[in-house]
Parts: C-alpha cells; structure tokens; sequence
C-alpha cells in the first residue's frame, strides 16, 4: 500500500447511510483530517435533513445540505431529455448525470473551506467513482480524491456493518431491504444483495415511485404534455416550473405503473451489471417528446440527432459530463431542438405509454401531401424514376451475379 499523501480537511459526499457514515469515522481515523460532510439535495427525500444531523453526530467538524432540485432539472435533467439520450435501449440515465452535479458543489465547498481532498463512497467495480473523480478533476485539476473502497481492508457490506457496530455508528440497515437504493428528483435506481441473480425476481414492495401495473386503476389516464425549444413547459395545459413539472409527471406517471426498467447493463469498468430502474415522469416525458420531435424535425437532422444519441449516452453515463465533447454535443443537440415546440397527448395504463395525438406550430406534416385521397401537390408518377434510381445499384448486382452463375 503507498504512503498516504498529507490532507488536513476532507469534503466528503454523504447520504448518511451504511457505507458514508463508516467512510467519515475512517478518514478520521486513518487521516487525522477533519471532514466537512456535504450532502446534496437532488429530491430524493426527507433523509437529507437528517443525513446533515447524522454527520455532526458521527464526527463531521461541519455539515452542509444544500437544496439542488432546481438546477438538477433545469441543467441537468432537461438537457439529456432534449438530447432524447438513452443508454443500451432502456436505461434513462438519472444517476450518471446526478453524480457530476454532486461533484461540482463538493468541489466548491472544498474551495471555499480551503479543504486538501474531497472524498466519496462509491466502490472499485462501480461507474459512480469514475463520474464523482472526472467531475472533480475537470472542475480543479489538483483536487486529490480519497475513495476508501479502494484502500481499506474492509471487504463488503458485512465488514462495514461489523466496523460500525464497533465503534458505535448508527447503520440504518434492516433485513427488510436487502439491496441498495440511490433516489433522487428524476428517478430511483436499485441494484447489489439479491438483485445480483439476473434471474431473481425483484423483491414484492421494492419499487417505491411507481403501482404495480397489475393494481394499477382500470381507467386509463389522458395527459398532454407541452415543450418550447425541445424542453418540457406544462402539463394539460398548466404551465409549471421545472421542479414541480417533473414532480406532477412523477405523480401521474407512477400512478399507472410507468417507467419501471429492469437491465442487465454494461458498466464502464468492464463488468455486466444488473439494475432496476424507476424512472415514470422520465418515462412520460420521454415519450411525449418524442412525439412531438415526429412532427418538427426535418428527416435528414433527426437521422443525424439519432447518430449522434448513442455517444452523447455513453458520454454521460462514462462521467464525461465536463469534457468538452459532451459540451459540444449538447450545444448541437439543443440548437437541433429549436423548432421542437408543442404538445403530445398520451394515454397511461397499466404501465404502459401510448401516443395518442401531437401538434405543433412548427409541423412539417402536411395532410394534403400525405394523403391517400385525390390532391394537387404530389404527382405519384414522379414515385417511378425516383423507385428505378434507387433499385439501380441493387439491378446491377443482381445482373452481375447471374453472368458469374453462367459462367460457372
């Protein structure tokens, strides 16, 4: 093990339970530094009040709570749903983009209260440390980082329990949950203890945001949902601020059982990984976009945007939020969003979503172009020469293969 480097004051990121309280109490002890806890309030909850009251009481020289809620939707949430990003087919993404809020702040306070390290309890197989330490270093390219998953002897959750019971930290663990959880405003991912079988069913009363579809009400539920500029404004016809929009389609969302994912997905660090994601207003939102973006976009830039999606995804959920890359990639995909303004209908039921209508000022649908009845716009007889130029290449080969045949 190498020598330690010198740190006199720790900003560590804490959510109060298992893992960051014993990782407080450590630091003290193996580092003699003070440590400033600095929990971020990103709507998962009345427990960050209570994380701030832990923290003191475990040790923390010092506690911040700071409420993020807002710039978590507005710079954090809306941007990756304007990009209509998506990772492997299923996964929303809504803790990747969490962690790089959560550094930014622990970096600042770091900076303000002249703090050596900042510190985090993320572990050695996961993609939060990667997140949590690119996000850091891109914001303060000398800020050391402690991850004591990476440098402790204790060797799981049991080690940590028994570390606690020791030195008398409070865990909070019950036999009732046994799996991890990490909520916040957009969604709630659960992952670790029996969710490890891919082939284990999740535990009856896991998902804590969304009815079981099977229980959920028998009538269906009509929504519009509304967007400027790609981003969500209102819901049936109320306009709302970025916070409380998100919570209202959480609400009508998880009501009907929407937005429960289960994936068994690939991590950054090489490893398959299984998770179970709730996410009903990302869900709601996502699909009310979209169809808003079938109206306003011109073929050729969506087919460009749908290029592009799968690297702004990874980008993401590698913890490349501050690269510039990623950056660049938002600014072109917000200027592809400029015309995407209007409104989705969607019916919810039984969690399922399903597009039922779409308008926008800015449609380039036209009925009178499409339709099958008789028009004066669109001659079908161009649809020859255009049909013949297209099989060109596909005669030809077909041409060639039957003279090679002959040949023998």
């Amino acid at each position: 093990m190498p020598s330690r480097p010198p740190i006199a004051k720790v900003v560590l990121a804490y959510s109060g339970g298992l893992d960051t309280s014993v990782i407080l109490h450590w630091i003290k002890a193996t580092y003699g530094a003070d440590v400033i806890a600095f929990t971020a309030d990103v709507g998962q909850g009345e427990e960050v009040e209570s994380a701030r009251t832990k923290a003191l009481a475990t040790g923390a020289s010092a506690a911040h709570a700071v409420d993020l809620k807002r710039e978590f939707v507005e710079d954090f949430v809306f941007p990756v749903l304007r990009a209509g990003a998506v990772y492997e087919s299923y996964y929303l993404l809504g803790t990747s983009f969490a962690r790089p809020l959560i550094a930014k702040h622990m970096v600042a306070v770091a900076q303000r209260e002249g703090a050596d390290a900042v510190a985090h309890g993320s572990t050695g197989k996961g993609n939060d440390q990667v997140r949590f330490e690119l996000a850091s270093y891109a914001l303060q390219p000398d800020i050391k980082v402690i991850a004591p998953w990476r440098e402790w002897d204790l060797a799981g959750r049991e080690d940590c329990i028994a570390y606690a019971e020791r030195f008398g930290i409070p865990t909070g663990i019950t036999k009732e949950k046994p799996y991890s959880m990490d909520a916040n405003l957009y969604h709630i991912s659960y992952e670790g203890g029996v969710l490890e079988d891919p082939w284990a069913e999740p535990p009856e009363g896991m998902w804590r945001l969304t009815t079981d579809p099977e229980a959920a009400p028998d009538t269906p539920r009509i929504v519009e949902v509304a967007f400027e500029a790609g981003t969500p404004v209102a819901i049936d016809g109320e306009r709302l601020d970025a916070v409380a929009l998100l919570e209202a389609a959480n609400r009508i969302a998880g009501e009907h059982g929407v937005g429960r994912v289960d994936l068994v997905e690939n991590r950054f660090v090489g490893m398959k990984s299984r998770g179970c994601y709730e996410t009903p207003g990302g869900t709601l939102l996502f699909h009310a976009h979209k169809a808003v973006e079938q109206l306003t976009l011109d073929r050729q830039v969506l087919k460009l945007r749908d290029e592009l999606v799968p690297r702004y995804a990874h980008m993401v959920y590698e913890g490349f939020w501050f690269a510039p890359e990623r950056e660049v990639l938002q600014r072109t995909l917000d200027d592809i969003q400029r015309p995407v303004t209007g409104v989705a209908r969607l019916k919810l039921y039984k969690g399922g979503v399903s597009i039922l209508g779409r308008k926008s000022p800015n449609s380039l649908y036209r009925q009178d172009v499409a339709t099958f009845e008789a028009d004066d716009v669109y001659h079908q007889g161009d649809a020859d020469g255009f049909i013949k130029l297209n099989a060109l290449r596909l005669r030809i080969a077909s041409q060639l293969r039957g003279e090679s045949d002959a040949r023998g």
